[in-house]
């Protein structure tokens, strides 16, 4: 009997892998998809998460292939608003790494097998759990057939779309906001650097990151409603999402030179509970948090960080049940300042009518300019 099953092989699944195999545990992952993931995604990696992924050894690559930013302007008008340093917030990591999710996956993955070379299994697709309060079996189908795998434990760590916490039927708080974005991936034509920007306009937010080989990522919310939006499939393309940048930054971006584009709409669901019995959720599984902010991933990293500890101790029959009760409290409390960020950031980004544009924007430039406020929400935005 394995020690412990891991449902989902991205990045939150295959960083916990690689924690529990470094401790000598015997670990199995099974991810659906039969091929690694080949997108970007997310990009950013926050310090705590930095100072995490180091823990098993792969924060330094990353780094070398990643974009430091260690700033962020805040522009409206044309004019800069507010300038962010994140000097302050990690002495070891005074930066937020933008990489893309792929390369993160990639280096965890090569981890994983560096350690187990046959702990993790693709293409296998979780149809049953079964917890009958000393063990936990999983039924699973794969291109071999159907087959029962049975362990101390097990960890869902398989996304937004979690078929664990359905099979669980986990009760979760679900809400649905009416912005929606498009984002893409282009040759970098700004002036920018490593320094991230928020263009603060009266049509709506559009920011803007670095990406490693000379590549920027822009991110703009839609105008209208979803189904406004959704009306107009040409708002959808390269050429849409350029426009839309060029019409409210004027900066011009060569819609030719476009490698990722998506649309997304933005939803919170927290779990209200994360651990059930042998089973716990963890990432997106547990707690689905709006795009906006970049969070959802560091937060799936840092659960399976927490989670470490009681595992080992529990598996060693040292544990108690509060003990998981206080980390599943600690990380749903993560989980919602997290949320409410987000909803922060979505706030800022919705349009406004020019008066009210123009107070809100003077408000951002003075809160910036007190050195306090400005530190207080660098921390903020780096999860510190």
């Amino acid at each position: 009997m394995l020690d412990v099953v891991v449902v989902g092989g991205g990045p939150v699944g295959m960083f916990l892998a690689a924690l529990l195999l470094q401790h000598g545990m015997s670990v199995r992952i099974l991810e659906q998809r039969s091929e690694p993931n080949t997108h970007s995604r997310a990009i950013g990696i926050h310090p705590p998460s930095l100072e995490a992924l180091d823990g098993v050894g792969v924060a330094s690559g990353l780094i070398a292939e990643g974009v430091r930013i260690r700033r962020g302007v805040a522009i409206g008008g044309g004019v800069e608003l507010a300038g962010m340093s994140f000097d302050s917030v990690s002495r070891r990591y005074p930066f937020v790494l933008s990489v893309p999710q792929a390369r993160t996956e990639a280096a965890l993955e090569r981890r994983v097998r560096e350690l187990d070379g046959g702990a993790l299994v693709r293409g296998a697709t979780v149809t049953g759990m079964h917890d009958d309060g000393s063990s936990v079996a999983v039924d699973v189908l794969t291109a071999g057939g159907e087959s029962r795998i049975h362990a101390s434990l097990a960890v869902a760590a398989d996304g937004v779309r979690s078929t664990v916490r359905q099979l669980l039927e986990a009760p979760a708080r679900l809400k649905v906001y009416r912005d929606r974005y498009l984002m893409g991936d282009f040759a970098d034509s700004t002036a920018f650097g490593p320094d991230a920007a928020l263009f603060l306009e009266a049509a709506g937010i559009v920011e803007s990151f670095p990406l490693p080989g000379g590549v920027r990522r822009w991110v703009a919310r839609l105008p209208g409603a979803p189904a406004v939006a959704g009306a107009d499939p040409e708002a959808s393309t390269p050429g849409g999402l350029a426009r839309i940048v060029l019409e409210r930054t004027g900066v011009a971006v060569d819609a030719g030179t476009n490698s990722m584009l998506s649309s997304f709409g933005a939803r919170t669901r927290l779990v209200e509970r994360m651990v059930h019995g042998r089973v716990t959720l963890i990432g997106d599984a547990a707690h689905e948090i709006s795009p906006i902010g970049g969070q959802g991933m560091n937060l799936g990293w840092l659960d399976a960080a927490d989670l470490v500890p009681f595992i080992l101790r529990r598996l060693a029959r040292t544990g108690r049940e509060r003990d998981l009760r206080s980390f599943e409290g600690h990380r749903l409390r993560a989980a919602a300042t997290a949320a409410r960020q987000a909803e922060i950031n979505m706030a800022l980004g919705r349009p406004l009518q020019r008066p009210w544009w123009t107070v809100r924007n003077r408000l951002i430039g003075c809160a910036a300019g007190v050195p306090a406020v400005n530190a207080r929400v660098a921390a903020r935005f780096t999860m510190h």
